[in-house]
Order: structure tokens, then sequence, then C-alpha cells
């Protein structure tokens, strides 16, 4: 019996032996290793899309940016201690440009679950706003259940929310993809589309220059602006950041109150959609 024991005891020393280290508890991963890297750098990755005033502005004399949107990213760059350092993209490039490496965040995200396979989405929004028609003169849908046919036709930016929402909502209409909001802008003024899918923000802007009249179509489709990073190990600590950081924005309206000042300063009024989350 003793003999059995110590057989059994030997067998059991040698597997502890061989296979001791996976049977430990993994080493916890340091959740600050991403800020940490951010910090070290001295600059924060920051995207900026040309042609998408007012949320990203360049100045075509200097090459600055300005912008509520390039705000929230000198926001984000100062509490961090670190300097913004702008990469110019386009909504649709983001997923390719996160996987690269070449941006730390993008602001003003909206949910896209085809680009959270890739992405990190931080949880919570910036601000709550809605999505809207830029329209021509005369088309002015009060759903959005009169616009699916053929007949309407609606230009959508590639890549966008703007395009999951016309291939859900509007299937059976006329949907005329483009790579820029100048491009749907164009079809818009040249009579080519009855309507262009754009943010609350965006179809102010453009019933203030008088290119499109701002609809909303019900039932409202709503349009949280919310935060994506990097998918890595060590990034919950500036996830967690992010998030509260978000937080406070929308909870005390600093977003909110951000871009109707812009706006305002503008001459864009946000009461052609007044049920925005960004009127205020």
């Amino acid at each position: 019996m003793k003999r059995w024991i110590g057989a059994i005891g030997a067998v059991a020393i040698a597997v502890a032996t061989l296979f001791g280290p996976a049977a430990s508890p993994a080493q916890a991963e340091d959740p600050s290793l991403v800020l940490d890297r951010i910090k070290a750098s001295g600059k924060l990755k920051f995207p900026v899309m040309v042609s998408e005033e007012p949320g990203y502005i360049k100045d075509p004399r200097t090459g600055e940016w300005s912008g509520f949107f390039v705000d929230w990213g000198k926001d984000i760059a100062n509490l961090l201690g670190v300097q913004i350092e702008y990469y110019e993209t386009t909504w649709g490039n983001l997923a390719a440009d996160f996987q690269a490496g070449k941006v730390d965040l993008a602001v003003a995200l909206n949910p896209n679950p085809r680009r959270g396979l890739v992405i990190d989405y931080v949880p919570g929004s910036i601000v709550d706003g809605l999505w809207a028609l830029a329209a021509r003169p005369g088309f002015e849908p009060k759903t959005w259940r009169e616009m699916d046919n053929k007949k309407t036709r609606v230009a959508v930016q590639k890549g966008g929310t703007m395009q999951v929402i016309a291939e859900a909502v509007i299937p059976n209409a006329t949907i005329v993809v483009v790579p820029t909001r100048d491009q749907a802008i164009l079809e818009l003024q040249s009579g080519r589309v009855d309507a262009m899918i754009v943010s609350d923000q965006d179809a102010a802007l453009i019933d203030s220059k008088g290119v499109g009249k701002a609809v909303v179509p019900m039932p409202v489709l709503r349009n949280p602006a919310t935060i994506g990073i990097r998918r890595e190990p060590g990034n919950a600590g500036y996830a967690n950041f992010l998030a509260n950081w978000m937080s406070q924005q929308n909870s005390l309206g600093l977003a909110c109150s951000r871009i109707t000042r812009y706006m305002l300063d503008r001459d864009i009024d946000m009461k052609v959609v007044p049920q925005s989350g960004k009127y205020c």
C-alpha cells in the first residue's frame, strides 16, 4: 500500500513540475499600459476629417484645425498632459487606421457592430443627437416609410451610419453612395437626389446655407456620439478615463453647450432640428 502511495505521490510531483506554471493564475494585465504609452510619447494621435464642418474645420491658409470635435480632442490631450497630433482620414477608413496604429481614439463615432469587431467602443455617449435629411425644395417626407420607393433618390456617405440607415430603413429607395459629404451636397444641388442623410448639426448647417432644407422624418432615429479606441492589451484604464470624460460632458451639458455656441457663432440655428439633444 505504501508503495502505491509513494508511486502516486511521485507522479503528482512530476505533473506539478511539468504543468505547474500553466496551473498558476495568469499574470494580471496592466490596465494603464496604453495610458502610459500615450503619456510617454507626448502626443495623442487624433483623426480629423476634411469637409466635415463645423465639427472639423481646417483653415486653408494656416492648415490649423478647429471645430467642436477638434476641441474635444484638445480637451482630452490637455487632461493627459500631451500634445494633439492630427491625422487626416475619412469615416470609412477609421477601422483600418486603428488597426495600423495611426490614431489613438476617435470622437463622435456612432454605434456600429461591424466596426466594433476590430475596435473598442467606450460605453456611454458624449452627446445625443439624431439623424435628419437635407432635402431639396418641396421634398418634406413626414416618415421614413414615405421614402421607401424607387422614385426617391437619397445620397449617403460610403462606410458611414448614413449608408447603414438607408440600406436598412429605406432599402427600396435609390441609394446613391458617395465618398464625402461635399459630393453628397453636389448631388443635392444638381437635383440628382431628393435628399441626403446627415446628422442634425450638418442638416442645420446645410439649411443655413440655403442648399437644402432640414427635415426630420418619423420615427426619430437617434445618433449618440461616442468614442472608439484601438483594441489592444492594457487599454482598460484608458477606456475608463474616457468614459468618465464622456459622462461629465453629457451629464453637465458641456458638449451640448459647446456645439450650440459653435453653431450660433456661425449663424447656424439648431432650432431647425428641435428634437436634437445637441440644441441647448
